[in-house]
């Protein structure tokens, strides 16, 4: 009886003690614990803890001691702390820890005998320099390695051969001028080396990695695509280089290659696409394009050739292109858009033409845009033909043209517009224009701009919403055109009752 009753006092005490939080930690259960601000690992941390968090705080050094009592964590996050050495053998111990991140700190090197569990380790944003064998030496569970911001100027990747399991390798922002290889890494899906110094690699360098899918070369110094390239990619980024031509020939086997992204070059022309048969995505923004590709894909879903220097858009080039949904051409020197252009696009939904030369909506557009962008052009009308066919159209931008007038059965046959933008336009705002006004209310599109250059008195005011334009407009009409419109709406209360649509010509000048 005696034993029972100090078991009664001493278990909910000792339950109390495992559970106590740290100071500036707040402990979400017994197993996570994240923490801020502190000075040191914290030491009341629960033996139990599986994930320990700890960020913007100012521990200088990690020790061995620092994770003696808390052996049996299963992920660790140190980051921003200002952590610049980590005693060797300071994770050695944690036999079951399966994530290390250590980024944005000011570590010099790797940190040493690192335990075998590991499965992913994070280190960006560091100042380590130089990558040694003995750094990965019995890491046969890792998959993911990120070591990108850091001071590594070069890299042979025979030191990272003992990673047999990794599937992720990130080194962007490095600076690194040379690799050496071939890269032996049997498993790896994902490599990134984008934003660093390299001018080229060996025939050989990629060929060992059978199964990569998704490599990153953006912001290089290349000036042509990689030779040997893994048949297995299906995405590959070369932004930002110096690539004058692109010799498709040369990929031909990348028969699984879904995106392409060559945006940021000095490519003059893209000719012969079409070997690349599962290409979807083809990104050329940024070159010195002066002709639409040729030849392309005919699976493609998206093209980019926004900011070159193309002048005309023609049917060539686009007749099997009947996957096409998205296509830009903004910030061109298109004038010249043949009629009926992307008629064999079946899918196209959106169509970027800002900041172009064009004096007329192109004629012809596939039926089922659902956006178009026409900002920033010499377009002086709006004509019915142009618009006519695209009753999926959602999304129609007019900004910045010279359009002065609307007519509202331009907008009859847009049933689904939900957005349009008129800013930047010279609208002339007589009372003709309130026809277009009642039928964008009463279609509920949401309209932005419409301001007035004349006439005089009106310059400066919305067409859409200025109660001086509507009172000026109510107050021109004529006692006979007065009657009429009475006339007209006891007409149509009378058929409301009947599920008839109020006529057309009635004007509603309430304001929402």
């Amino acid at each position: 009886m005696h034993l029972s009753y100090v078991l009664l006092i001493l278990f909910p005490l000792y339950n109390g003690l495992s559970t106590t939080c740290p100071r500036r930690c707040n402990c979400d259960s017994i197993q996570s614990v994240q923490c801020y601000r502190v000075l040191q690992v914290p030491r009341e941390i629960p033996s139990t803890a599986r994930r320990l968090y700890i960020s913007h705080s100012k521990i200088r050094h990690l020790q061995i001691s620092d994770f003696s009592r808390i052996s049996c964590l299963e992920e660790l996050i140190l980051s921003c702390s200002g952590t610049e050495s980590v005693e060797d053998n300071t994770f050695k111990a944690l036999r079951t820890l399966k994530i290390l991140e250590l980024w944005k700190n000011k570590l010099r090197r790797i940190p040493t005998s690192l335990p075998s569990s590991l499965e992913v380790l994070k280190l960006g944003d560091n100042s380590i320099s130089v990558l040694h064998e003995s750094d990965f030496e019995g890491l046969k569970k890792l998959r993911v390695l990120d070591i990108q911001n850091n001071l590594i100027l070069a890299v042979s990747f025979s030191t990272l051969s003992s990673l047999c399991s990794l599937q992720s390798l990130t080194l962007d922002g490095n600076n690194m001028e040379s690799v050496s290889g071939p890269l032996k890494l049997p498993e790896l899906k994902y490599l990134s080396m984008e934003n660093n110094k390299l001018h080229s690699f060996s025939g050989s360098f990629f060929a060992p990695l059978q199964h990569l899918q998704f490599l990153r070369l953006t912001g290089n110094l290349l000036t042509k695509v990689p030779l040997n390239l893994p048949k297995s990619l299906l995405s590959l980024k070369l932004e930002r280089n110096q690539l004058k031509i692109i010799r498709f020939r040369d990929m031909k086997h990348l028969e699984n290659l879904s995106e392409l992204f060559l945006s940021e070059n000095q490519l003059s022309s893209v000719d012969g696409a079409q070997l690349l048969p599962n290409l979807t995505t083809l990104e050329l923004s940024r070159n010195h394009l002066q002709t639409m590709p040729l030849r392309l894909s005919t699976r493609l879903q998206k093209l980019d050739c926004s900011n070159n220097f193309i002048q005309r858009v023609t049917a060539q080039g686009f007749q099997d292109l009947r996957d096409l949904k998205h296509l830009f051409l903004d910030n061109n020197t298109v004038s010249t858009f043949e009629a009926g252009a992307l008629h064999a696009c079946a899918q196209l939904s959106n169509l970027a033409l800002e900041q172009n030369l064009l004096i007329s909506i192109p004629l012809r557009l596939p039926d089922t845009l659902a956006r178009l962008d026409l900002k920033g052009n010499d377009i002086q009308d709006v004509g019915e033909r142009e618009l006519k066919d695209l009753k999926q159209l959602q999304v129609l931008n007019l900004r910045n043209n010279k359009i002065s007038a609307l007519d509202r059965k331009v907008l009859e046959n847009l049933p689904r517009l939900r957005y349009l933008y008129l800013d930047g336009n010279p609208w002339n705002c007589t009372c003709d224009l309130l026809r277009t006004r009642r039928a964008l209310m009463a279609k509920g599109t949401d309209v932005r701009g419409g301001q007035c250059a004349a006439p005089a008195e009106s310059q400066g005011e919305s067409w859409m919403s200025s109660k001086k334009i509507l009172q000026r407009c109510e107050d021109h009409l004529s006692s006979a055109e007065r009657g009429k419109e009475v006339r007209k709406k006891m007409k149509t209360d009378d058929l409301s009752s009947e599920g008839v649509n109020m006529d057309d010509d009635y004007y509603d000048y309430e304001i929402d």
